[in-house]
C-alpha cells in the first residue's frame, strides 16, 4: 500500500510507549509497519479503546514479530500471553483451524463475494476452534493469483514442476493438482525467496506485491481462476479479555465482529487493487488476465480438492453456512 506520511506516523505512535498512568494492551503485528494491517484494524481499534476509556487503556502495536518471531506461533502466543491481542494466518497452523480454512478451498466462495460475512455466517460453527481467546474479527484476503518470479502461466500444465510458494496446506493440496510442487515458507522470507530462486512463484492474494515489496521480484501474474483466498484472525486473550475494566471491553466489544473484520477486509482488497493496477502499469511485470475459457480447466481441477476436504472434515454445514445456502 501507499504510505502517506500521516499513516505511517500513526503506525509508529502506536508502538511507543503508553501514555502514562494508561494500562497497555500489548497487540502482536508480525508484519513490518507499513502493512495494510495497521491502518485498516490496528489503528481505528487503538483509538476506539482509547476514545471509549478515555485514555485509561490504549493498544500498544509490537512490530515485525518483535513479540516473537514467527507467524505460525501467534494463535499461541495470546493464548500465553506473550501479547494480549494479535492476528494471524489460519493456514499457517491448519490443524487448529480445520473448518474456518474451508473458506480458502479453490471455489468455496465466488471471486466477487466478500469473505468476512461469510466466516460470521458459520460462526457457530467455528467456535470452538479458538479456545481461550475472544475472536475480535475473522477476515479473507482478495481472491488468490498466482504470481511468478520469471514465468507466465496461462494453463495448468505450465505449473507442471515449478516451485509454488503456499500458505498452508489447502494451498499445498491445489498447487500439487495442478502439477505444480509446494513450498511452505513464511510470508516474510518470500521475498528472498523469488529473488534467489529458492520459489519460482507464489499463490496469494494481491496485496502481497506492495504489503511485502514483492513487485521489485515478481516477472509475472495470473487472475482468473478460482484459487481460493487466505483467511485472518485477530483474537484476544480471553482471561485479559474478560478483566478489561467496564468502559475498555464496552469499547473492544463495539468494533469486533463484522464491523472491524469489513474494514480490515475492504482495506485488503483496496490495496489488491491498487497493486494490480501498478502491475499493469509496470513495464517489467506481465499480468495474464484469463477470461472464463481458460479458467475453467484451472477450476475443474480443482474442484476435487474442494469436495475432498470438506467431506474429511465434516465441513457440509458449515460450507453451506458461508455460502448462506
Amino acid at each position: 500500500m501507499n504510505i502517506k506520511s500521516a499513516t505511517f506516523g500513526a503506525a509508529i505512535a502506536l508502538s511507543l510507549v503508553a501514555s502514562a498512568g494508561a494500562q497497555e494492551l500489548k497487540y502482536a503485528n508480525w508484519a513490518p509497519p507499513f502493512h495494510t494491517i495497521n491502518e485498516a484494524q490496528i489503528e481505528p481499534l487503538a483509538k476506539a479503546i482509547k476514545d471509549g476509556t478515555d485514555g485509561a487503556v490504549e493498544l500498544r502495536a509490537f512490530h515485525g514479530g518483535e513479540l516473537g518471531a514467527g507467524p505460525a506461533d501467534q494463535f499461541v502466543r495470546i493464548v500465553q500471553g506473550t501479547a494480549d491481542m494479535g492476528w494471524g494466518v489460519h493456514g499457517y497452523t491448519s490443524s487448529q483451524f480445520p473448518k474456518s480454512l474451508i473458506l480458502e478451498l479453490p471455489g468455496a466462495l465466488p471471486l466477487d463475494q466478500p469473505g468476512y460475512s461469510a466466516l460470521w455466517r458459520a460462526f457457530d460453527e467455528l467456535d470452538g476452534e479458538y479456545p481461550m481467546t475472544e475472536v475480535i474479527a475473522l477476515w479473507t484476503s482478495e481472491p488468490n493469483i498466482l504470481m511468478m518470479r520469471n514465468k507466465e502461466i496461462r494453463k495448468p500444465e505450465d505449473l507442471k514442476g515449478l516451485k509454488i510458494r503456499v500458505a498452508g496446506a489447502i494451498s499445498a493440496e491445489a498447487m500439487e493438482a495442478l502439477g505444480a510442487t509446494p513450498v511452505q515458507i513464511p510470508m516474510t522470507q518470500v521475498y528472498n525467496g523469488l529473488q534467489t530462486g529458492l520459489i519460482d512463484g507464489l499463490v496469494s492474494g494481491a496485496s502481497v506485491l506492495s504489503d511485502f515489496k514483492l513487485n521489485e521480484v515478481v516477472g509475472s501474474v495470473t487472475t482468473g481462476p478460482n484459487l481460493g483466498r487466505l483467511t485472518f484472525y485477530t483474537v484476544m486473550n480471553k482471561s485479559i479479555y474478560e478483566g478489561l475494566p467496564e468502559k475498555a471491553k464496552a469499547a473492544v466489544d463495539a468494533i469486533k465482529g463484522e464491523e472491524i473484520s469489513k474494514l480490515t477486509e475492504e482495506a485488503w482488497v483496496a490495496t489488491a487493487e491498487a497493486a494490480l493496477e501498478a502491475a499493469r502499469a509496470s513495464d517489467s511485470t506481465v499480468v495474464n488476465d484469463l477470461g472464463a475459457e481458460d479458467s475453467k480447466a484451472f477450476n475443474d481441477a480443482l474442484a476435487e480438492v474442494t469436495d475432498a476436504y470438506v467431506a474429511n472434515v465434516g465441513g457440509e454445514a458449515t460450507l453451506a453456512a458461508m455460502r448462506d445456502e
